[in-house]
């Protein structure tokens, strides 16, 4: 049995290296293949679900068995026998891989440059490498909507994967940024009406985006058409509607919850926004 995919333009990024998957192949081994190298640039990911056999590398001998990951790179030489009584099934991604130049930009650094690093790895698969590959063939396989941008990121995962399996220890040599407080705006606004409904107040929500009252008020307009006291009504009363769903809340724990000062003020509050009284509303939808 053979699936292979080598005639597909799959071209992906990965901190700046530019990445070419040029083969794709599954295949239960029949016969032995003899020692080969690749060419400058160019990694083999193999990955062994089943079989057994064994693994030629560089004049050193590899027993493989059930689970084995290795990667052959560039000018290693390899060759490969399957065991007659139980031959090996391979996945195997073949890439070719092109660091960014120097000249534009900084030495390359990242995940990308640690698995290229290293020329020959050989190991046991702990990083889930097995199941990346099962997903890799059942997109190319049933091109379902999206499937590129899934085929990419899978090759970029198995590269994460591999580069892991390396060193577990070593940290990213980079991290996530801080956010910038005005790209969050919207999430500190709608986490706040979200958890903090009991005891919502504009003066709070205006120090929590860094701006004034009157600032608050136009940045809630122009993000949801709506004032604060109308957020401050839709969370409360969203809330409300939830929580009169369970019988065994009483509507005074309920108005304590929400954090209205009397059931009379929670009442009042609830039919001017339903047009009928928490408990007429309870009974309806019991």
């Amino acid at each position: 049995m053979r699936v292979c995919y080598t005639d597909l333009d799959i071209v992906f990024s990965l901190n700046g290296f530019s990445i070419h998957a040029l083969n794709i192949i599954f295949e239960r081994f029949t016969r032995a293949l003899p020692a080969h190298s690749h060419g400058s640039g160019c990694y083999e990911i193999h990955y062994i679900p089943s079989g057994r056999g064994s693994l030629q590398a560089d004049g050193v001998f590899y027993e493989i068995t059930p689970n084995a990951l290795f990667v052959t790179g560039p000018h290693v030489e390899h060759a490969q026998a399957p065991e007659l009584r139980d031959p090996m099934e391979e996945y195997c991604v073949y890439l070719k891989i092109i660091p960014p130049s120097s000249a534009h930009g900084p030495e390359p650094s990242g995940v990308t440059e640690a698995f290229c690093r290293v020329p020959f790895w050989f190991g046991q698969d702990t990083q889930g490498v097995g199941g990346l590959m099962r997903r890799l063939f059942e997109e190319l396989s049933q091109k379902s909507m999206g499937y590129q941008e899934q085929v990419r990121l899978l090759l970029s995962q198995l590269i994460i994967a591999l580069a892991r399996s390396y060193d577990k220890r070593r940290p990213s040599p980079t991290a996530f940024s801080p956010k910038n407080i005005s790209d969050a705006k919207s999430v500190i606004i709608e986490e706040y009406f979200l958890y903090e409904y009991q005891d919502l107040s504009l003066q709070e929500l205006s120090r929590r985006l860094g701006l004034s009252p009157r600032q608050t008020q136009r940045l809630l307009t122009e993000y949801y058409g709506k004032s604060f006291q109308q957020k401050k009504a839709e969370a409360r009363m969203s809330a409300a509607a939830l929580l009169l769903s369970d019988p065994a809340r009483s509507i005074t724990s309920i108005a304590e919850a929400l954090g209205y000062s009397s059931v009379e003020h929670f009442s009042s509050a609830f039919r001017g926004y339903y047009g009928v009284s928490p408990r007429t509303y309870r009974q309806t939808r019991g």
